[in-house]
């Protein structure tokens, strides 16, 4: 049995955005390729996202929601047939096309398929190798690139169908991930602790978060030391308080130094040293039970690289 869990499916290549849309398949290729080329792959446990529920994603988001996705979805699907436009806009950054739907659908279920999976013990984490992204998607609406909130479903899933008590969700992307928050503020049973650019979009997480929300935003340029040093003083005593049964990672590796996306510093040792320290509280408060999401990344090399230097940390490779 390999440690660690690897979930995709290949409908996460078919949604797109349109030409030049920096949230594209081909980040899925870059990372496909690192994997092959470092044989970093040969030693992860890989599955194939199944589709997830509509009732598992309804613990997350609003029927209506979901509901108002699916009709979006079969218009679009009615329009192409009649010669129309191959893409929804819903904000001037997401829009959706044929596949958005089946897509969302996979991405989600990988994020409940690699908690069933660690649940079961089959394995001690996993990596959910996904798009669409989910970090912005709040209950009610779909924003930056995200329509359905992988990480936020799977921890409502974790606590409602197995029944844990504490999740923790952790959140590195460039961005706040203000769905995640959104969905999971003052419920007790959750903390999110998370790092992010600002000011910066969505231009959140700066003002009065709820008490189990951990916001540290940081300005343009921060390097890597600096995030260490933070992260040990403001997230690690408040997740090793808490002692979450199970840890999300909101892994969005946009903060790159090398990615235009944002103008944080990080590398590559960083999100590896990051990887171990939310490691390091999962093995001991949570029997080493991780399941990270993709999320932010958007130049093809270090996003490859920077998974390929986490998925070795959650690998012990």
């Amino acid at each position: 049995m390999s440690k660690t869990g690897y979930f995709t499916h290949r409908d996460c290549w078919k949604h797109e955005m349109g030409p030049g849309h920096p949230e594209c398949p081909e980040r899925l290729d870059a990372i496909e390729d690192r994997l092959l080329i470092t044989g970093v792959g040969d030693a992860l446990d890989r599955r194939e996202a199944p589709e997830a529920s509509l009732a598992d994603i309804e613990l997350a988001h609003d029927r209506l929601h979901v509901a108002a996705m699916r009709g979006l979805s079969d218009r679009l699907n009615e329009e192409i047939l009649a010669g129309g436009p191959s893409y929804s806009q819903l904000d001037p950054d997401t829009s959706i096309n044929a596949h958005t739907w089946n897509a969302s659908l996979r991405a989600a279920g990988a994020a409940l398929a690699a908690t069933d999976a660690v649940m079961a013990g089959e394995m001690e984490n996993a990596f959910c190798a996904v798009r669409p992204p989910g970090h912005h998607a709040t209950r009610s609406k779909a924003m930056g690139f995200c329509f359905f909130n992988n990480v936020a479903v799977a921890a409502k899933y974790a606590l409602q169908r197995h029944n844990l008590q504490r999740v923790a969700v952790v959140d590195f992307d460039v961005h706040h991930g203000n769905g995640t928050e959104d969905i999971l503020a003052n419920d007790p049973r959750a903390l999110m602790v998370s790092i992010f650019q600002h000011p910066f979009y969505p231009y959140s997480g700066d003002h009065d978060p709820a008490p189990n929300m951990v916001n540290v935003p940081v300005p343009a340029y921060t390097r890597g030391m600096d995030i260490r040093e933070i992260i040990e003083m403001m997230w690690i005593p408040r997740l090793e308080a808490f002692k979450p049964e199970m840890v999300f990672v909101s892994a969005g590796f946009d903060g790159h130094r090398e990615d235009d996306m944002g103008q944080l510093g990080l590398t590559e040792s960083d999100y590896a040293w990051i990887t171990q320290r939310v490691k390091d509280i999962a093995q001991r408060y949570s029997k080493g039970r991780i399941v990270s999401c993709l999320e932010g990344g958007y130049v093809m090399g270090p996003l490859a690289r920077s998974v390929e230097a986490h998925l070795r940390v959650l690998a012990d490779l």
